[in-house]
């Protein structure tokens, strides 16, 4: 089994900063993308960042680059820097990863997400 597990939510205030960690675990026999999610309130689940295993990364338009992901493959672990956080930032953030369990078995998996909430 795989399982991933985010770490690093909380509230803190308007301009400030959080960083998310996600690391997978369980029999891996490699990890390909991962990726960060949220969803708020009343809305659809929307991308984040992703990243490749070779560190190609991909940022969603509106957060204007206050974001940053990254990762450490040697820990199957992904991260997300949050700088300059806004209120509409608020949400459940949800990482991912498409892991590679053997050569004849792959997967996309999901983790339980964790609250961000910033107050104004």
């Amino acid at each position: 089994q795989v399982q991933l597990m985010e770490s690093g939510g909380g509230l803190v205030q308007a301009g400030g900063s959080l960083r998310l960690s996600c690391a997978a675990s369980g029999i891996i026999f490699s990890i390909n993308a991962m990726g960060w999610y949220r969803q708020a309130p009343g809305k659809q689940r929307e991308l984040v960042a992703t990243i490749t295993s070779g560190g190609s990364t991909a940022y969603a338009d509106s957060l204007k680059g206050r974001f940053t992901i990254s990762r450490d493959n040697a820990k199957n672990t992904v991260y997300l820097q949050m700088n300059s956080l806004k209120p509409e930032d608020t949400a459940v953030y949800y990482c991912n990863a498409e892991a590679l369990l053997s050569l004849a078995s792959r997967g996309i998996y999901w983790g339980q997400g964790t609250q961000v909430t910033v107050s104004s």
